[in-house]
């Protein structure tokens, strides 16, 4: 099977959390408007409980779904029982983690929200969901990201979070094309 495809199939359940945390989010923000001992926003306004939970819910899904079609399609399945769901909630909520933390130090860094961190922006979800997918699922981690996927994921996805921002921005589901 192609690597490239796989690599985007394994990703998947990690792509879609922010994209959907954008489209469903917003209401109370994570941080409840507290602010940090610096004098800034803990997190900010962009990251809230409705798009957190929702994010993480539309990445368990689409994974739920593609396991499904994974046998017909020749592709590396996302485990069964128990071990799906580590996976599964590893990818989702690994992804919204990574970009949740990723906003607490822009906020240290005194950027303000929407405000594009080369590369950070294009990783940390990726970062987040393989930390949390190595620590529930390890097993299976390591069985499906081989050196050559997880190299394919830090080429491809910088273009990819490219291409889905510009798209969210032009439907209005985002405030900056970044």
């Amino acid at each position: 099977m192609n690597a490239l495809i796989v690599a985007f199939w394994l990703m998947l359940p990690a792509y879609i959390p922010n994209n959907c945390a954008a489209l469903f989010g917003g209401g109370t923000p994570l941080d409840l408007g507290q602010v940090f001992q610096d004098g800034r926003r803990t997190l900010g306004d962009g990251k809230t409980f409705r798009g957190t939970v929702a994010g993480t819910a539309c990445g368990i899904i689409a994974g739920f779904l593609l396991n499904l079609l994974a046998p017909l399609a020749g592709l590396p399945s996302f485990g069964s029982g128990p071990e799906q769901v580590y996976v599964l909630v590893g990818l989702s909520l690994g992804a919204m983690a990574g970009d949740i933390v990723a906003a607490f130090f822009k906020r240290r860094l005194g950027l303000k929200r929407g405000a594009p961190l080369f590369v950070i922006d294009q990783l940390d979800f990726v970062i987040g969901s393989w930390l949390l997918t190595m620590l529930l699922a390890p097993h299976w981690f390591w069985q499906n990201f081989t050196i050559t996927i997880i190299l394919i994921v830090l080429i491809i996805t910088p273009i990819l979070h490219r291409v889905t921002n510009i798209i969210g921005y032009r439907i209005g589901a985002k405030r900056e094309p970044w």
